[in-house]
């Protein structure tokens, strides 16, 4: 990727304005969701061992060159979307970002919705744990009322002859 490409990150910003210059190690991150953005791209860009580097020594030693490298190339990556943050200022020891990344894989459209925790280590931001965000299914709070079941407007009419019928 070239410097003035637009960043993947969809930043809106140039990738050498932006991530570029982060995942090249010409300096750091000043915030979580600045390293976020930065992870994100690294995967676009297959730049894969900056999300190794950028990781706590814990994550680090889980990580999985490998199947990172085999994922990043097999994906066509969409953009990421940060939906919220929580602390991460320049006296912070911990950030949150919530995010989703986009992307398609083996034909498939995936909405990656995570909430990543960010720790400090030094001056330095490190990506610490991450947890997925499941999408909330809809509840019924009443059971469902069948067709054939008496109307529960009282008539003693069937649902689907009486309230029901223009459903």
């Amino acid at each position: 990727m070239k410097n003035e490409d637009t960043c993947p990150c969809k930043s809106g910003k140039t990738f050498g304005e932006c991530c570029g210059p982060i995942i090249s190690g010409e300096k750091k991150a000043e915030t979580p969701e600045a390293l976020m953005r930065a992870r994100y791209s690294s995967y676009v860009t297959g730049d894969v061992l900056f999300l190794k580097s950028s990781a706590t020594e814990e994550v680090q030693a889980e990580f999985d060159e490998n199947a990172s490298k085999a994922w990043s190339a097999a994906a066509e990556w969409h953009g990421l979307e940060i939906i919220s943050t929580e602390k991460g200022g320049p006296k912070d020891k911990e950030g949150i970002v919530e995010f989703r990344a986009l992307y398609t894989a083996n034909g498939e459209f995936c909405n990656h919705h995570e909430v990543s925790k960010f720790v400090r280590q030094g001056k330095e931001w490190k990506f610490a744990d991450g947890e997925l965000v499941g999408e909330t299914p809809t509840v019924r709070e009443e059971p469902k009322i069948g067709r054939n079941d008496p109307c529960p407007c009282g008539s003693g009419k069937k649902y689907k002859k009486c309230c029901g019928k223009d459903k």
